[in-house]
Parts: C-alpha cells; structure tokens; sequence
C-alpha cells in the first residue's frame, strides 16, 4: 500500500568564500522531503537514498585546500546543490567545493581511485564531466528526466540510468554514450525504476532497481556487445537497491536497508552469494569501493564514511564538512 510521510527540513547557508575564491554555498530552499512507498522523494524529485534524517540548520564551506594533494574523494549532496571535495587520508575535513552538483558520481575506473576525470549525474537531464580536482571538460544531455547513476567501461563508454523518464527514455531505462560523447543509445531494461549501474572488469553492464512500482528489487545485466538487458537472479534477498560495482574479484550490490555489500560470482542469469560486507552506517545512499577501503555517502547521518574492505564493520574515519543530503560519491587522482 501506497503512503506519504511529508517533513520539511530547512538548511540555512553560511555565505563564505568556496574554492578557487568563489563563493559556493549549501541551498538555502526548504527541503521538503517524503516517502511514496519505500522511495523517498526531496522537492518532488525521486532520490536513491533508502532514508534520511534531519540535515543540519547549520553549514559552513571551508577554504580550497586541494593543491597540494594528489588523491580526491567527492561526496555529492542533493541534485542541483553542490559536492563536497575530500583529500583523504590526508584529511578528514573538506577542502572544497563544487558549486551546482549533487546526486551521484563515477569515473573512468570499475574500483580504485579514477584517472584525472570523474563524471556528476547532478541535474535534471544532463551530467558533467570533470578534470580532477574541479574543473569542467564537458555536459552531456540525457533524453529523459531524473537520471540516477553513471558508470564507466575500461574503453571508455558511458552509462547513464533513467529512474524516471519522457517517450524517448522510460524510467529504468538505460542510455550508453559511446566514448562518453554524442546523443547516447537508450536500451530498455526489466526495471521500471534504476537505482544504481556498474560495469565489471569484462565490460558486462549490470543495474539495479526495481520492477513493479516500487516493489520487487531485480538485478539486470546487458552482457559485452550484447543488445539486450537480461535479469540476474541472486541466490539472496536484496532488500533496497545499493550501489552495483566490481570490487577486484566480486560483482558487488550494495543493500541500503541490511547496510552490507553482497559479494556475487555471476554464471548466465544467476548471481551467487560468495561473500558479505556488513557496514555499521546509517544509509549509504552510494558508496565507491577504492583500493582497502569504500566510502560512503551516508544520507542518514548527514556525513561521509570510510570502511575498511572487505573487512567492514565501524567506520576507520568520517568525512565532515558542510553536507546537505549526501547522495554520491566517487574518487580520482589528479
């Protein structure tokens, strides 16, 4: 059955000087925030965090301090809001900002830390690719709304999920850029609304999300070359749909409810349970396995973690800084 739980949270921005000496600043609209079903919606947009609790009433931005570091991880807030930009472990406090980002981020690795370029699923209907730390190279447009996630192939192809959608692009649907350029090619999945995607280290695609209207969770895959998304069935339950990602061995799922990543060996259509990461987080809205470790975006509790992997268990570090709704994440060095 169907429900709507409405609070209103409202962020007030402390106007100070952002990165590169521009001023970037945290929204200072209330964000109005909901559940329809077990989706929860901010300002009538669709999110893929599981849930939240209230955001601060109080943020400040700290002064660009990326210069002299070589690693970066980003924690990108609400769509149309800004990211956050880390150097850990360096340190656990932010060095910058970006102004106009927010939803979710990848790069041009399957796990680890990218090669001078990440990408931001940050508005309505276009991404924006980046040159480490912060500079933009280029925007793509998406023919649909809302996209969700992105995800890079070892060649350089990009792809792009749809949770909702326009008669060009459905909700589920997926949109590959090949060579990250052009208008991009809409391939139709089993989902009727995609979460999270993520390429494994053979160029197999695979998505998460769900079928039915916000019902049964579905694993799909759009195997190397192939034309056609088919669904993985998982020998466990996944309870919220998470981040989907290689981790060096395994195809990973991440679940949002459970707060553990799935470790799978994936054979044809089944994806068999080899392994769990359990996380003691709040919601990890997205997380990016990096080399020993993956972060984590937690809309919860309103920060950024760092775990140990594949150990898991308690957080070896929390990013803080100024977080309005923590959504993605994703890491590159310059």
């Amino acid at each position: 059955m169907l429900y709507f739980r409405a609070l209103s949270i409202c962020v007030t921005a402390g106007m100070l000087a952002g990165c590169g000496g521009s001023a970037a600043a945290p929204s200072t609209a209330a964000l109005n925030a909901g559940y329809v079903g077990t989706t929860l919606s901010v300002n009538g947009r669709p999110v893929t965090a599981a849930r939240l609790s209230a955001l601060p009433t109080y943020a400040t931005i700290l002064r660009d301090r990326h210069a002299k570091s070589k690693t970066f991880e980003y924690i990108f807030n609400e769509y149309d809001t800004y990211a956050s930009i880390f150097d850990y472990p360096k340190s656990t406090k932010e060095i910058g900002t970006i102004a106009g980002d927010g939803g979710q981020g990848c790069t041009n690795v399957p796990y680890g830390y990218g090669k001078k370029i990440f990408w931001n699923v940050g508005g309505p209907d276009q991404i924006t690719e980046y040159d480490v730390p912060k500079t933009p190279i280029k925007t793509l447009s998406i023919p649909g709304s809302f996209p969700t996630s992105c995800a890079m192939d070892a060649n350089g192809d990009l792809a792009v999920g749809i949770y909702d959608g326009t008669a060009s692009a459905s909700g589920g649907d997926i949109v590959i850029f090949k060579n990250a350029s052009g208008s991009g090619t809409v391939y139709t999945t089993p989902l009727d609304e995609e979460f999270f995607d993520g390429y494994d280290n053979q160029g197999n695609l695979f998505a998460d999300g769900y079928v039915g209207y916000r019902s049964d969770f579905a694993l799909v895959e759009l195997p190397k070359g192939g034309s056609k998304f088919v669904t993985i069935k998982t020998s466990n339950s996944v309870q919220f749909p998470g981040s989907v990602q290689w981790d060096g061995t395994y195809l990973t799922v991440f679940d949002q409810i459970a707060n553990a990543i799935y470790q799978y060996t994936v054979r044809g259509t089944k994806a068999k349970l080899k392994g769990t990461v359990s996380l003691s987080a709040g919601d990890c809205a997205q997380t990016w396995i990096a080399i020993g470790v993956v972060l984590c975006a937690d809309a919860d509790n309103n920060d950024g973690e760092v775990f140990n992997y594949p150990a898991g268990g308690s957080a070896i570090a929390t990013l803080t800084g100024a977080f309005d709704l923590p959504l993605g994440v994703t890491a590159a060095q310059k």
